[in-house]
């Protein structure tokens, strides 16, 4: 796919008109410091699994399998270990109606 000159003469011409000649450095400055962010974001996720082994999964005395729930990705200090029931197995009655 090409891109010729007067498409993109026609974006900025309607960018200037949008935005104004006095903005346009600061949303083409933020844009490229959100771009560095989610470049070092991802490349931190893709390397933070690689360097630490996986912790071994909670013993659950009830035959349940135990996982993590985090609020958001990467938020550790959130994170709430929750143990899941076995097929067939239903959750205890409370007793509270």
């Amino acid at each position: 796919m090409r891109v010729s000159f007067t498409a993109i003469l026609l974006v900025a011409v309607i960018a200037i008109v949008l935005f104004g000649a006095k903005r346009l450095p600061e949303l083409a400055r933020s844009l490229g410091q959100s771009a560095r962010i989610l470049k070092s974001e991802a490349k931190a996720m893709r390397t933070d699994g690689a360097d630490t082994p996986a912790p071994p999964a909670p013993a659950v005395a009830d035959g349940g399998t135990a996982r993590t729930i985090q609020s958001a990705p990467g938020a550790s200090a959130t994170a709430r270990p929750v143990t899941e029931q076995s097929a067939g197995q239903s959750a205890p009655d409370t007793g509270a109606r």
